[in-house]
């Protein structure tokens, strides 16, 4: 089931799960039901307060299709589409193994996510291949962006410790 959101293009799927006594088995994405085709693919382990991103690539912007395969995490996509009506919003929400929810992230958002699980771990199916020299971080923490992180203790990268503000971003667009 795809839920739409109030940002163009990004929305919600509610897979199907299938439980029994031995586990489950659960669909993640089926390109007939989205219309997106994920030539790339990657995984993420994190341990629990680990913060990701907020990353973009500025040439070539990927779309994501982000699922989590064990944990919970709180995700984050923030809209840096030049002419978008809600430019510079974000929009949050919690995926987990439990829920079977994915997130479609489509071109030009940054995203990123926190860990809220001991183990957490992450699939991304991506639209384009990662181009390493157009990534910018954007700073998790800006104020501008009104990004209430469910937890204070945060574990992060030296990447990403130096993510420039949503206005630094505006500027250099």
């Amino acid at each position: 089931m795809i839920t739409k959101t109030n940002f163009k293009d990004l929305f919600i799927v509610k897979n199907k799960s299938f439980k029994d006594k031995r586990g489950y088995f659960k669909e993640l994405a089926r390109e007939n039901k989205i219309s997106k085709k994920f030539p790339f693919h990657v995984m993420s382990y994190s341990k629990k307060n680990v913060i990701r991103g907020l990353h973009i690539q500025t040439k070539d912007s990927q779309g994501k299709f982000i699922s989590v395969i064990k944990g919970r995490i709180f995700d984050v996509a923030v809209d840096l589409r030049k002419n978008s009506k809600t430019f510079g919003k974000s929009f949050t929400c919690t995926l987990s193994e439990n829920n079977s929810k994915s997130i479609f992230i489509p071109p030009g958002f940054a995203h990123g996510f926190q860990a809220l699980d001991k183990e957490n771990y992450v699939i991304y199916s991506c639209t384009k291949y990662r181009n390493e020299k157009s990534e910018t971080t954007i700073d998790f923490n800006d104020k501008n962006l009104k990004i209430k992180w469910p937890n204070k203790k945060n574990i992060i990268s030296k990447k990403d410790s130096r993510g420039i503000s949503l206005l630094e971003f505006k500027k250099n667009k």
